[in-house]
């Protein structure tokens, strides 16, 4: 299993970063390489919600669904991989700090087959887009 994770500091309160980033429709405009993002269980997000993600990573595309295992706003979600080419989990958490919110993107996750004989760029390559990922963020909210 390989763990990815990068933090960053947001100046804005917590429930406003929680608020936007467990919108997945919105992760379009940070996320690196995501074509499609959203919910695809009725209702609001929360414990049980499922969520599709179609995103471009290392050439390929890739079409994943999800599961929401954690949501306890404002502070974390997070989630397990349902079906897609890499099994995993992971989330993000937030944590108020002076008058912005630390916000902390992590993932684990088994690489099989192409991606596992790829492993080590893989996860270099993950951890880069997470970092990158979240100074767009920083950019989108404040």
């Amino acid at each position: 299993m390989a763990h990815v994770e990068a933090s960053l500091t947001i100046n804005r309160p917590i429930a406003e970063v929680f608020a936007f980033v467990s919108d997945f429709s919105k992760a379009l405009q940070y996320q690196p390489g995501l074509i499609e993002a959203g919910l695809t269980s009725s209702g609001p997000a929360g414990v049980g919600s499922t969520f599709k993600w179609i995103s471009s990573f290392m050439g390929q595309k890739m079409d994943s669904s999800g599961q929401i295992t954690v949501w306890d706003p404002p502070n974390r979600y997070e989630y397990k991989l349902t079906a897609g080419p890499i099994p995993g989990s992971g989330g993000v958490a937030f944590k108020a700090e002076g008058n912005g919110t630390v916000v902390t993107q992590f993932g684990d996750f088994e690489p099989g087959g192409f991606f596992k004989i790829a492993e080590g760029l893989l996860m270099k390559q993950a951890e880069g887009q997470l970092q990158d990922g979240l100074k767009k963020l920083k950019q989108v909210l404040e």
